[in-house]
């Protein structure tokens, strides 16, 4: 992220290089290109992996730069580790974390800054980053924010760094592609989408820390995804769709007559639309074995039933009901092909 300052009507570059995403290291390079002078500071927030502290080290050798570091304060940090543990942000939601680690030592940065200039793509996160666009933001006399790779595709920026052989995050041949904190991220596996690897205990719609608040919807409306939001999901004759009353019975059976297998979606989520062939076809193969298939929408007014008696923490969620327990078992994994989920039920019928 690069933050634009103007002084003495010269043109200033600040780079904020923050949790080492690609994006940030190709407008450093961009930034050098320009021959302008910038400097670059980063937000460390306690919590990131000894990976990223290397590559900032690599990034400072390799321009001839001091990254300039924004520390969280420290007794807020004291505050909330001795009221609500180290991992609360599992239990509660991650904002509260970002908050105290992200956001207020970003406000202490950009103080006194006329502009910045971020790495955002669209594409990053669809839930939350598809109406990001190009061009500035913010009025005459506010900070102004200009997104330049808006619309640029992940690739692209690959290749550009690969051309101009400038250091990236060693994490990022290790499967990570979005890379936080790492309490908060992990690795993706092939053909998920990069914002999977973020906060994936909650919903792809709000998975951002509170730097780029305006990407959050306010209200209580979902967010449609690929104009889908009319559009139910799992459509299939041997698929049964479960009202609340079903969940509640199904919960309540102690000895059911034949197991279960549910997903909990939302019809906007691009990760329930990315697994619907998948589990349509789990169905069929399911028909005739014993195994009942079914699905229950569980976002809107649903939802907090879900989180509190289904285990819902993020959509979609896989839940098998055993025929001797009323106790569901949530699937573990986030590879959603038909063969990784006819493999769970099979080692659980």
């Amino acid at each position: 992220m690069i933050l634009a300052s103007f002084a003495n009507g010269e043109l200033l570059l600040v780079l904020f290089l923050f949790c080492s995403g690609a994006e940030d290291v190709a407008l450093i390079e961009y930034a050098k290109l320009t021959g302008r002078p910038f400097r670059v500071f980063s937000l460390d927030t306690g919590r990131l992996n000894p990976e990223t502290y290397q590559f900032f080290d690599a990034v400072e050798k390799h321009y001839g730069i001091r990254i300039e570091y924004m520390f969280p304060d420290a007794v807020e940090v004291q505050a909330l580790v001795r009221s609500k543990g180290l991992f609360s942000f599992y239990e509660d939601g991650h904002q509260e974390c970002c908050r105290v680690r992200k956001v207020r030592p970003l406000r202490r940065a950009l103080k006194g800054l006329r502009a910045w200039i971020t790495g955002q793509r669209k594409d990053q996160s669809p839930g939350t980053r598809s109406e990001v666009f190009e061009g500035l933001e913010g009025g005459a006399g506010s900070l102004i924010k200009w997104n330049p790779v808006a619309n640029v595709d992940g690739g692209d920026i690959w290749k550009f760094l690969r051309a101009m052989e400038v250091p990236v995050n060693s994490l990022h041949s290790q499967g990570y592609v979005s890379i936080g904190c790492e309490p908060c991220t992990r690795a993706v596996l092939p053909g998920q989408h990069e914002r999977e690897g973020r906060w994936w205990w909650e919903d792809a719609k709000a998975k951002e820390c509170g730097l780029h608040k305006g990407n959050l919807k306010q209200d209580a409306q979902e967010v449609p995804v690929n104009g889908t939001a009319n559009r139910d999901l799992f459509e299939g004759k041997n698929l049964v769709a479960l009202s609340r009353n079903g969940m509640e019975n199904l919960l309540k059976l102690e000895k059911r007559e034949e197991p279960w297998i549910v997903v909990l979606y939302a019809p906007w989520c691009q990760f329930c639309q990315g697994m619907e062939s998948s589990y349509v076809e789990l169905a069929e193969k399911l028909a005739g074995s014993g195994v009942k298939v079914g699905k229950f929408q569980a976002d809107g007014e649903q939802k907090e039933f879900a989180k509190q008696e289904l285990q819902l923490g993020s959509f979609p969620t896989i839940l098998f009901f055993p025929k001797h327990s009323s106790r569901p078992i949530k699937y573990p994994s986030e590879q959603r092909d038909v063969d990784s989920l006819m493999a769970f039920v099979n080692a659980l019928r």
